[in-house]
């Protein structure tokens, strides 16, 4: 693609980059065919490349974001579906998340939505607050049909995604957890912001399978949210700021693994040396962490694991961040095959379930579309329970409600991994009829 940035505007790093990302696109369109929002849409600025000329008018022009232009990179989930496809290479997310960052500093939103959003960015990286934002939000949930047909529809979304309880955190907490067999090595567990509120047994699952074994684990104190959550929304200094106490900790900590069970955290993590690239005193620290950062099913794939024999029929759904962000499309499932499990394919695996951070309630209409055809290729595969590698899409396939077999417990690939191999039976399952144990 033909660029015109000014030689002054090319002195700027962030524009340089974005120019050299510009110019490796070819139009070639591919992108489109594998784009969630243009398949559902079909405009082609909900596509890929329709963004990227967006982007690249809005860069060039050194213009706020219009109206237009804020509209169609929101409706963006970076699942980075696009990226798999490109023949060219081209960095999508690197350039998407320039335009967030653009969008945030430039746009003038509505109050009502710039409230919600700043709403949002406050409470959901507060692992505290955000517990107590749940616990009070949930007297409002009985209300959320009120609110969609009175067209408060991000708040009937928002309140939708809550669960019936809150569940105690009682493993998984900042602490030392010794391996439990021949020590191969220590980790350090992101514990995270969201997902110890929600469902703390996934951290609770990956301590016990590594501490089983031979692996010391650490959850360190200071951190709670890597800051992908600010970043996608183009808060950047916030996510910055994050970023940073994290690599603090971590460095300070010195593990030999960097683990996390939020495939969409990961990505993020594993971007900070892009994130940090020019922070003088940070550049080097924050690519030391990404090099070190790695999804537990990467980790677990260099284990030597033992055979086992579970029954349950598992439809595994890929999230977004692992399969496009982190390129990992067969270690999940090959794991739980390794463990027994009958892994069926969902058809039209490569799309989103609408989740994508905040997407779910920013953008409810076209999030409860994806999930519900989600679902319904889920449904064709008639499973005992739905696996995936991320909270996000946890919480939104649970909340489906048109799913034909209603019930269907939703897990944590770790959760079926830590059964396999001597923990606890999830209890989700607690309510199936499981062949297995």
């Amino acid at each position: 693609m033909q660029t015109h940035f000014t030689t002054a505007q090319l002195q700027d790093p962030v524009l340089a980059d974005a120019n050299g990302i510009l110019r490796s696109c070819v139009h070639c369109g591919f992108c489109t065919a594998t784009c969630p929002t243009y398949v559902l849409l079909g405009d082609e600025l909900d596509s890929p490349r329709g963004r990227i000329y967006l982007i690249k008018q809005m860069l060039e022009e050194d213009r706020p974001a219009t109206v237009s232009d804020a509209r169609h990179i929101d409706r963006c989930l970076s699942c980075l579906s696009c990226m798999t496809t490109c023949p060219s290479g081209v960095n999508y997310m690197h350039l998407v998340d320039t335009a967030r960052i653009h969008v945030e500093e430039t746009f003038r939103r509505p109050a009502g939505e710039t409230l919600l959003r700043n709403l949002l960015a406050f409470v959901m990286p507060r692992p505290g607050l955000f517990r107590h934002a749940l616990a009070a939000a949930g007297l409002a949930k009985p209300f959320a049909p009120l609110l969609r047909r009175l067209g408060m529809a991000r708040m009937a979304a928002g309140l939708a995604l809550l669960p019936s309880s809150l569940p105690r955190e009682d493993t998984g907490a900042p602490g030392f957890y010794p391996a439990s067999a021949t020590r191969k090595g220590k980790v350090a567990l992101l514990r995270g912001c969201v997902q110890p509120v929600l469902d703390p047994a996934i951290n609770a699952a990956t301590i016990r399978l590594l501490n089983r074994f031979g692996y010391d684990v650490t959850v360190t104190g200071g951190e709670s949210c890597c800051g992908s959550l600010t970043h996608h929304m183009g808060k950047e200094a916030d996510a910055l700021a994050r970023a940073r106490r994290v690599i603090d900790q971590w460095t300070e900590e010195n593990p030999d693994h960097i683990v996390i069970t939020t495939s969409g955290c990961g990505t993020t993590i594993k971007d900070y040396g892009h994130m940090l690239r020019l922070d003088p005193a940070y550049a080097a620290k924050a690519a030391a962490i990404s090099a070190k950062a790695c999804d537990i099913s990467e980790l677990l794939t260099r284990l030597d694991l033992p055979q086992a024999d579970m029954k349950l029929r598992v439809a595994y759904h890929s999230a977004c961040s692992l399969q496009h962000g982190q390129k990992l499309k067969t270690e999940p499932q090959a794991l739980l095959r390794h463990a027994g499990f009958d892994v069926a394919e969902i058809p039209e695996g490569h799309l989103c379930c609408g989740s994508a951070g905040t997407y779910s309630i920013l953008q409810p209409e076209l999030s409860g579309r994806l999930r519900d055809r989600k679902l319904a290729n889920i449904a064709t595969t008639n499973p005992d329970v739905i696996a995936t590698g991320n909270i996000g899409c946890m919480t939104q396939l649970g909340s489906g409600t048109g799913f034909p077999g209603t019930g269907v417990p939703v897990v944590h690939t770790v959760e079926l991994l830590d059964w396999a191999y001597g923990g606890p039976r999830p209890a989700k399952l607690d309510g199936m009829n499981a062949h297995a144990h």
